[in-house]
This record gives C-alpha cells, structure tokens and sequence, in this order.
C-alpha cells in the first residue's frame, strides 16, 4: 500500500547550505499494515524458519560452539557492507594475537561488533529492555576502538549528518536534524514495547529496523546497530532463545533492493512492500542457518568417526579435534591449555590430524603455529 510520504522535511542549514531533513511518522503505519494474502502467507513460513531455527538451537549438543562461531561470521559480514576487507580467519588470526592478513583497523572494527552483540545480549539476559540506553551502550563497545572512536561513541549525534552524496547538499538521504533524534527515538521506543495487538513480532523488528535507518542517530555505525537490532528484538520477544539469525549477507547480496526499499518505506508509504523483502531473508536465511548446523553436525561426526578408528592415538586425536571444534583457528599454545596435554603430546596429535587431512597449518612458520579446521571455516566463511 502506497500512503504517501512516511514523515515530513525540514529545512535547516548545514556546512553553510539549505538542506531539507526528513523526520520519519512515529510508528505504526497509518492505515495499519494490510498482511494478508501472499505477504500473510510469507511471515507464517518466516515464523515457521524461526521456530526450527530455534528448536536447533535448543537440540544442538555444543550450541556455544556454533554461536561462537556464527557470531563471528555476522560481525565479517556487516562490516564488509561498510567497507572493512576483513575475512573470519582475519578475525580469528586476531583473537589469536596474530597478525591478519589485512590492516589491523578492519578487523578491530570486527571485533568490535562481536564485543557490541555480547554487551546486548548479555543485558538483554540480566533483564534489561530493549532501549535507548542500551542501544547507546552497544554504540560504545562498537566504536570503542579504531576508526570511529573519535565519532562520539555511546552517543547520539549533535550535528547533522547525510547518507550519500559529498556534501549534506547533494546527499541521497538526510535524517532528522540532530535536535529532534531523542523525540524520534522515544518514540521509536514506545513502538517497540507497545502491547502486540494483530502486529506480528517479526514484523514489528522489520519496522523498527527502517525506522532505526530513517533516524540514523549516530554520527558513525548506524548501520551496523541497525542491523544488529533485528535480532535483539527477536532475542527480546521470545521468537529466539539465541541470538542466531542475521541478515547482513541477505542485505549484502540484495543490496540496491534494500535502500530502493529503504527508501520506498519513507517516501511513499509501502511498508508492505519492505516487509516482503524483510520476511524473504528471514526465511532463507533461517533455513541458511539449519542447513549450516547440519552441514557441520554431519562434518564433526565423520571427523570424529576416523579419529576414533586411530588405534592408541584416537584419546588424544580426539581431544585436539574438540578444540578445533571450539575454535576452527588454534595454536598449539591454546591446545594445550584447553586439553592438559603436554606441548610434544599436541604436537603429536595435532600432526595426527593434519596427516588425516582434518587440519592444517597455516603460517609456514616452524615456531608459534597456527592450525585451522579447513572445512569447518569453509562451511563458516560461505559468503563472506
């Protein structure tokens, strides 16, 4: 449904140049959201892809270990859309306090964002709403260190900013001017918390997630927060136990579409167009995140299945693969510390596995090694 313009312009003077800000209508859609037909049918079957996405998280025995993961995958992810070159081995090398095969800042900003969903998580677990506050508190950890640090981390803007263009004069977009950001967030908040009514939950996060764009609050990695609002709120709802669906690489392979919907949303009203979009990659994405679980249940147990016929070795062949499982990039260092096995003892095993084709080493280096769990980082690294 097209209802006209999501909001109204004001005009205010930027960097010495009239520029005219939208201020985006407080949600919900007025005339409420037509779901039915087709787009009905969608968000059931996206509802549908979280509930098994959500049973597998509860029937997974080393669920941790693929969040571990699958967190650092989504940080790769939704950085590479603002730019960073930075790949998951690049991270894991950095967590590992070696040096990464791209410039350092790329993958702080990764890191950074691993640190940003672990604080949001983590307070929504101890019992704090989604909100202002917390939002801001993420934006802290995100920019924390690196490149945005010097942009006001934690928070919300107090100049005005502009998406595209090279100056506010010709930009594609420009948010609300900075002094009527706490009003659009406030009530940005109030729509988030609102009794349910006949509004699904999921697509109450779709709309929260354009509106959060719309207001753009910081002056750096709102798209970043943006992003990882989506699955905050699906945490917060109940429609997740664990924070496992991300849409970044569906965002990133649909990219034009997102802002050409972005933008449809403010101008013109279709909502229900997004919300088509937004329910297509949850649905593929969900049933993405299943396939890889599976994909790498069946991979450790295979794996499993030859070590075990190694004869005397397989004890210890088998403890340095639950490492690699943990962590798919290791050092000999950590092994040791995480299996009690003497350094010559992980060394052995280690070699044992490299000899089976499970892992591999690679630096080239005769001292401080680096090993990988190829296929798992393969299965991981999908689209990154």
């Amino acid at each position: 449904m097209r209802r006209g313009l999501a909001g109204h312009y004001e005009v205010s003077t930027t960097a010495g140049e009239s520029v005219r800000a939208f201020i985006p209508d407080a949600l919900p859609p007025r005339p409420p959201l037509e779901l039915n037909g087709p787009l009905q049918a969608l968000v059931e079957r996206a509802a549908l892809a979280l509930g098994r996405l959500d049973s597998m998280s509860v029937l997974l025995p080393d669920r941790t270990l693929f969040l571990y993961a699958y967190v650092r995958k989504e940080a790769v992810l939704s950085s590479q859309i603002e730019g960073t070159q930075s790949s998951l081995s690049d991270l894991l090398l950095f967590e590992l306090e070696q040096v990464p095969g791209v410039p350092v800042d790329d993958v702080v900003e990764v890191s950074s964002y691993v640190a940003a969903l672990e604080h949001g998580i983590a307070r929504l677990r101890a019992g704090f709403p989604v909100s202002a506050r917390l939002v801001r508190e993420m934006h802290a950890e995100l920019l924390a260190r690196g490149r945005g640090s010097h942009k006001e981390p934690g928070e919300f803007r107090r100049s005005q900013n502009w998406i595209g263009g090279t100056r506010p004069g010709n930009a594609h977009y420009v948010p609300p001017p900075h002094t009527e950001v706490a009003s659009c967030i406030a009530a940005l908040e109030h729509f988030i918390h609102a009794a349910p009514g006949e509004m699904p939950l999921l697509a109450r996060a779709g709309l929260a997630h354009v509106q959060f764009e719309s207001i753009h609050p910081f002056l750096d990695g709102n798209g970043r927060i943006g992003r990882l609002l989506i699955t905050l709120l699906l945490c917060a709802y109940g429609v997740l136990t664990e924070p496992l669906l991300y849409l970044s690489l569906f965002f990133k392979q649909h990219r034009d579409e997102y802002y050409r919907l972005l933008d449809l949303a403010r101008l013109e009203g279709d909502w229900e167009a997004w919300l088509e979009f937004f329910f297509t990659g949850v649905l593929e994405t969900a049933d993405g995140a299943v396939a890889t679980a599976g994909e790498l249940s069946r991979l450790f147990d295979a794996d499993r299945q030859v070590l075990s016929a190694s004869g005397r070795r397989a004890g210890s062949l088998l403890r340095v693969h639950e490492v690699l499982r943990a962590r798919p990039l290791v050092t000999l260092t950590e092994v040791v510390a995480r299996t009690g096995l003497s350094f010559p003892g992980a060394a052995d095993a280690m070699g044992g596995l490299v000899r089976l084709g499970i892992a591999s080493e690679v630096t080239g280096k005769k001292r401080n090694r680096v090993f990988a769990y190829d296929r798992y980082l393969a299965a991981l690294s999908a689209g990154t």
